[in-house]
Formats: structure tokens, sequence, C-alpha cells
């Protein structure tokens, strides 16, 4: 168990949590929730003991070890894969290291000996004799192949670094597990395995994440961050969502009720106050009326940006031509003759976990890439707007994001681009701000202005959910869905994905495509894809 006892952490004369006492408990899995900024990642740093609070402590059961997903990935470049997540237990990797250089003496004394023979009893007692298996097999399971288990940190990926570090924390049965968003460049394969790990997990987790559909299927409660507090809900995310709204009705109706009581009485005083006969019953009407109470519905503090995609022209039947399309990157074949066809009403999602060749195709039909073979033709009733996965180079300015906006719309009146920010939750002097100090959120929110400014009737998207609060992720899957034009998308969000695509495509290992016009649950669930898929990766093996 670990607890928060009287916690409150002020920067400055602002408190981000007064006077906070929480208990997490043995055997649940908690979804910690909150607006961008109230200050989940932060209360997770408390509980791991990285951040001390102003005043209050956290008490873990003494004996219980504590495993945090680390966020630097460049922490261990130095250190091999395997090693890297035996780490995570650190004592049993001392242990292991003082044994091996016990061993590797030349003048092996009796001291050593009996030193080592206390080793081996300790290291037995803590399952060490399968550290190294069960590592492997973590790392099989999110995709780490096993030719890099011996390999350098700093030889892997961004994406693969994410999946040590992933198996690091979660290796050796912690007691208790803290994961700052885990799903995080996790391929949705990936997040799967996951997902079944932390539903067997029988210790205390808690959980930070803007997936959805992982906190539904993962998390046994909920605890809120609002308002500087944090309360916990049995439930899921789900729950929470449906428990929430409920009572915010309800609470609607029953001021309601009251405002309709007040106004009777108010009637009432009115008509017959000055009249003696009555002026009794105006007197007790007043009476009751000043014992009348509205319910104070305190607002979340969450706040919805809106987005709200409108194209300036219908499209044609004629959206997309691809064929042949074929690209090698150093060596390895990314796209091997791609061929497909767009229509009006497809909405497509490109899924699996070839990160690489999602963008690739993405850059090539922006005509950021030129590909080695094959074509590619839009149709002359489209117009493109592209969301990139890098987007670096876009904020490399000191432009005001007001100044920034303008110059991809077509009018150019201040208040016409400042009304678009505004809906992305730009108010005020932060239209004022420069773009090249934005965090990825408020990135990411400037990006989906420039989409919706455009009137593009065709829109690419390359990981869009990436940095966006779970507010923000809700807006932009609505506006998607009711989008009336043509949507290829990639995510890692299991519920974006099911939610938005009506059409699949996933680029498996060797460039190959499966396209089938489906929902993600579907297709997951669709064991001829399965067959395909596993076809596809043994043929790229084999060669």
């Amino acid at each position: 168990m670990i607890s928060a006892n009287n916690v409150t952490l002020r920067f400055g004369k602002k408190a981000l949590f007064e006077d906070v006492n929480i208990k997490f408990l043995e055997g649940n899995c908690y979804g910690m929730i909150g607006a961008n900024g109230a200050g989940k990642s932060t209360f997770l740093k408390i509980l791991s003991g990285k951040l001390e609070p102003t005043s209050g402590e956290v008490a873990i059961t003494p004996g219980q070890r504590l495993s945090v997903l680390e966020q630097d990935h460049f922490k261990y470049d130095s250190y091999p894969v395997l090693d890297t997540v035996i780490m995570g237990n650190a004592r049993l990797y001392e242990i292991m290291k003082e044994k091996e250089a016990i061993y590797a003496k030349e003048d092996f004394s009796e001291e050593d000996g009996i030193r080592a023979s206390e080793l081996e009893g300790e290291f037995a007692e803590m399952n060490g004799w399968e550290a190294e298996s069960d590592a492997e097999q973590m790392l099989n399971g999110l995709g780490i192949e096993t030719k890099y288990h011996n390999v350098l940190m700093r030889d892997l990926d961004g994406s693969q670094k994410v999946k040590v570090l992933l198996a690091r924390a979660l290796f050796g049965n912690p007691d208790i597990l803290l994961l700052d968003e885990p799903t995080n460049y996790l391929d949705l394969d990936a997040i799967g395995w996951l997902e079944e790990f932390l539903i067997n997990f029988e210790n205390t987790v808690i959980v930070v994440s803007h997936d959805r559909y992982f906190l539904n299927k993962v998390c046994t409660h909920t605890a809120d961050i609002d308002y500087g507090k944090i309360q916990l809900y049995a439930g899921n995310y789900d729950f929470w969502y449906e428990s929430s709204q409920l009572l915010v009705k309800q609470m609607k109706e029953a001021n309601k009720k009251k405002e309709e009581k007040i106004k009777e009485l108010q009637d009432f005083i009115r008509r017959f106050s000055a009249n003696a006969s009555k002026s009794k019953q105006a007197t007790s009407r007043k009476r009751a009326l000043e014992k009348i109470q509205l319910d104070e519905i305190r607002p979340s503090s969450r706040k919805y940006p809106y987005i709200d995609f409108r194209p300036d022209r219908e499209i044609g039947n004629e959206v997309l031509q691809v064929e042949n399309l074929t690209k090698i990157i150093d060596g390895q074949v990314i796209l091997d003759h791609i061929s497909f066809t767009l229509g009006r009403e497809d909405k497509a999602a490109l899924v699996g976990a070839n990160e690489l060749a999602k963008t690739t195709l993405f850059q090539i039909l922006m005509g950021e890439m030129e590909p080695d073979e094959g074509t590619y033709k839009w149709g002359v009733t489209t117009s493109q707007a592209y969301f990139p996965k890098d987007y670096t180079e876009e904020f490399d300015s000191d432009l005001t994001i007001a100044d920034w906006l303008t110059q991809y719309s077509e009018i150019k009146d201040v208040t016409y681009v400042r009304g678009f920010l505004g809906r992305m939750l730009f108010a005020g002097e932060d239209g004022v701000k420069k773009v090249r100090v934005l965090s990825g959120g408020e990135k990411v929110r400037c990006l989906l202005s420039k989409m919706m400014i455009s009137g593009a009737n065709v829109l690419l998207l390359d990981e869009p959910t990436n940095h966006l609060d779970m507010e923000s992720i809700t807006a932009l899957n609505n506006g998607l869905i009711k989008f009336s034009g043509v949507i290829v998308f990639a995510s890692h969000d299991h519920q974006f994905v099911e939610t938005t695509a009506n059409r699949i495509m996933e680029i498996v290992p060797g460039g190959s495509l499966i396209d089938k016009i489906t929902t993600y649950d579907e297709y997951l669930e669709s064991d001829e894809m399965a067959r395909k898929r596993q076809v596809y990766i043994m043929t790229e093996e084999d060669n």
C-alpha cells in the first residue's frame, strides 16, 4: 500500500495540491485523470519520492518495492538492453554483478566463497535464475526481438527504448507500480500486451494516461484531480465519466425545480403582500423563500477545445489513386508495391507496428518524399491538410501564435484568426505567445487550427493524439467523426481508431499492405487478417 497524508504542494502562493489524503491499496489499478496542468505527473513524482511536497508525507508499507517508469530515454544508453530491464529490480541486479565480480577473481578466497554462498541464497529467493528469461519474455511481448536483447540501448530507436524502459518498470513483480503515460509511442500490439499484463498484475498500480480505451481496460478505480483535490471513485474512466455527467444533470434538474419554486413564491409575495387577507400567507412564503438555497454546481476546471473541420469544397468521386508505390530506405524495403484507391466516404486508419512505413507513406502522398517506384494521383476536387509526426521545424520561429496562424489563412483579419485560436483555448494574451515556447499540447492545437482554417476536404494525420490531454483527444475524435470529407490517419489510441475509421490499412513488415473495409475491433478479431499478418512476418524472417 502507498498513501498520501495531508500532502500539500505550493509553487509560490499557488497551491497545486492542498491537504490531499488518499490510499492506494494492493490489487487495484488506479487511473489518475485531470485536465492539463492539474498535476497528474507531479503527483506521481511526489509518490515516487522524486519531488518533496511542501507539507505532508507519503507512506509505503515497509518492505515493499516501488517501481517507476523512467522518462529519460538516454539514461541507460551505455547498458545492454537485457541489463537495463533487470536493473528494474536494483537489488537483484546488484547481486548479479557482485556474484560475477567474485567468480571472476583469480585468487578466490574463503571469504569470497562465504560471500558468494550468501549471495546465491538471496539470489535464489528473488527468483534470480528466472530473471533473464522473464526479462526476455517481457521484451518479446512488447515487440523487442531477441536479436536486440544484447545490444546497447544507444543502438535502439526511440520507440524501442520506450518499450525497454517499460519492461524495466514492470520487471521483478514490484509491489507498487507508477506509470506515467505508458502507452505513448507504443504500437497497438504492444499496448494490447501491456493491457493483459496489468489486468493480471496483482499488486498496486497507479497510471496516468490520455488513452481512454486503455484506462477502461485496466483500471479498477479512478482518481480525479480537480481544484487541488483528489477524489477517488470505484470503476474505470467511462464509469467515472457517465457518473459525473449524471450527477451534474441531477443537480441541474434539482436546481431547476428549486428555481421554479422560488419564482412561484416570489410571484405570490409580489401579488399578495399588499392584500391584508393574504399578508400572513405572503409572510410565510417569504420565510420559505429565504430557506431555499440553490446547490452550487462547481463546474469542472476541464476545458474542451472546439474542433470542427469544414471543407470549403465538396469532394468528388475521385479522391486518390495509388499504384505500386515502393520505397527503400537504408537498404530496407519500407513500402513494397502498395496499391489502393480512396473513395469519397473513406476514413482510413493506418495501423500496425511499422511506424516508419506509415510516416513514409504520408510524406510521399504530401510530396515531401519521392517514391522509388510507382505513382499516386489526387483527384482534381481534393485539397489536403497534413498533420506531420515531426513538426519541429514548423515552430522554429519567433512569430506569435496569432501571426503564425494568420500566414495560413486566406482571410488576414485578426478577429477571424483569433476566433479559431479561441476555439482551441488560446484566449486573450495567449495569442501573443511565441510559437517557439509552446508546450507539446499547445503546438498540436496550433496545427489543428491550421488544418481547420485551411478548409481542406482531405485530412492526413500522423499521430495527432500525441501530447494531447483527454479533453482535446475527445474533441478531435468528435470533430473527425462528423467531418464530411476523407481522412487518412495513424494513431495508437484504440478508441480513437475504432470510433473514427471505417477502413483499416496495415503496412506489415516487408512493406506489403493489408487493406480492409471494416472497423478496427472487427479487424483485430478477424482470424483471416491475423493469418495474413503471420504469413507476411514469417516470410520476412525467412528472407
